[in-house]
């Protein structure tokens, strides 16, 4: 050794045996990478009594004998797996797949599943993999809604799934209103708000987006609704009655009263046609002996970023699914106690040798309130949990369209945007924009 100082001085010893060799199995086969942080093997040198410390870098390698990511130790003639490196493995694995409930926060939130963020796997992008591990599952349909899982995907997928639903579905939606006459207590901008907000059914892949500046309309961008209703009195109603809806006439101003004026030749166009607004019972306005309003309406083409009233859900919302485990058997009261803390349905208790014993039934029912953790003797008892990529969506659609011909015309327009942004990146090469010293 070189320098001024004196060697380090080590006590003399015998060589020490061989140790074990430490391999991780992983697919593909006979690779090798360096075990971070790398670990070191200190071999002393005896002679003269100094040592020269040499450190060696741990290596791990992949072998297809031994089952994927297990990592084993061989000495002597035999194979064990290292109880350290089986729970590394396991919270690696529940780090990657699932989002933690705890008493006080939540953990792994974030996704990191990017490719060589976690030695010994595979994270790059595969289409075939994704292919294999995505699908669609419809779980319910019924009076417009539908819920359905979507698996296999990242939360910002999910996330730009739900706000297209929201804001970039078109719809049909009152957007002019020519007020011919009022004398009702709701002012004109009231009354054109609310009119505005009612649903219509008519499918808007039937019209075309109106331009810009048209005050007008036409035919292929414009649907024309007229409400003409006047309040009068009932002559046959009884003197002492004081029931509006036996002393008037069209007192309450429905959204059925308003009915739909062909424009053009909309009458060729849609012969089978039921324009008209989803429910005939939303109310308007009220109305005394008198009062009349006399309104015309123009139904455009939007969507529900420019102006909600274009929205086509009335909700659309996903969750993860729940993930519960008990980690030790729960009995008799302290069962029942378990059973309280959820949602009815997710704990159900069985009798077992003449003991309750309670077990999970269907943890999809729940909503994680976390009561459980209120509870001293049963909160380190249960693990509370979601699927990171299970992903519960339920979408409840206004009457305009039906949810599953909303949930495609969504991926019609999440494929229309990944379409457009591969173009861009087509036409736009990367060293004309920054130059070839940009990086």
């Amino acid at each position: 050794m070189h320098g001024s100082s004196a060697p380090a001085r080590a006590p003399l010893s015998p060589p020490p045996r061989a140790g074990p060799t430490c391999t991780l199995s992983s697919k593909p086969p006979h690779s090798a990478v360096p075990l971070l942080p790398p670990a070191a093997a200190i071999a002393p040198v005896t002679g003269d009594g100094n040592a020269d410390v040499t450190v060696r870098p741990l290596r791990v390698s992949r072998e297809p004998s031994v089952p994927h990511g297990r990592l084993t130790c061989g000495g002597a003639g035999r194979r064990r797996v290292l109880p350290s490196a089986m729970a590394a493995r396991r919270g690696t694995d529940e780090m990657r797949e699932r989002v933690v409930l705890g008493e006080f926060g939540v953990r792994n939130v974030h996704t990191t599943d990017f490719p060589g963020n976690y030695p010994g796997y595979d994270d790059a992008w595969d289409q075939r993999r994704f292919e294999e591990g995505f699908r669609v599952d419809v779980v319910r349909e019924e009076d417009g809604v539908l819920e359905f899982d979507m698996v296999g995907i990242d939360a910002a997928i999910a996330n730009a799934f739900r706000r297209i639903l929201l804001a970039e579905v078109p719809t049909m939606a009152v957007e002019k209103v020519f007020v011919y006459n009022n004398t009702s207590i709701v002012q004109d901008e009231i009354l054109a708000h609310r009119l505005g907000l009612i649903p219509i059914r008519a499918d808007p892949r039937l019209f075309e987006y109106r331009n810009q500046g048209d005050e007008e309309g036409t035919e292929i961008d414009t649907l024309q609704f007229q409400l003409k209703i006047k309040c009068s009195r009932n002559p046959q109603a009884a003197k002492e009655s004081s029931d509006p809806n036996e002393l008037y006439f069209n007192h309450k101003v429905y959204s059925k009263h308003m009915t739909w004026v062909p424009l053009g030749n909309q009458t060729d166009l849609f012969p089978d046609a039921d324009f008209r607004p989803v429910h005939d019972d939303i109310l308007i306005a009220l109305l005394r002996p008198g009062q009349e309003i006399d309104v015309l309406m123009h139904c455009v083409k939007g969507v529900g970023k420019d102006h909600a009233k274009f929205s086509p859900v009335a909700t659309a919302s996903y969750r993860l699914l729940p993930d519960i485990t008990l980690l030790q058997p729960i009995e008799d009261e302290a069962a029942e106690t378990l059973q309280k803390c959820f949602s009815p349905g997710v704990i159900e208790i069985q009798n077992v040798k003449g003991k309750k014993v309670a077990r999970v039934a269907n943890a999809r029912l729940d909503t994680f309130s976390r009561e459980v953790f209120r509870h001293e003797g049963l909160k380190n008892l249960v693990r509370l949990a979601r699927v990171r990529n299970h992903y519960i969506f339920s979408v409840e659609s206004t009457g305009i369209l039906p949810p599953d011909v909303l949930v495609t015309e969504a991926i019609k327009i999440l494929m229309g945007k990944c379409q457009r942004f591969l173009n861009e990146l087509d036409a736009v090469p990367m060293e004309h924009e920054f130059g070839d010293g940009f990086f």
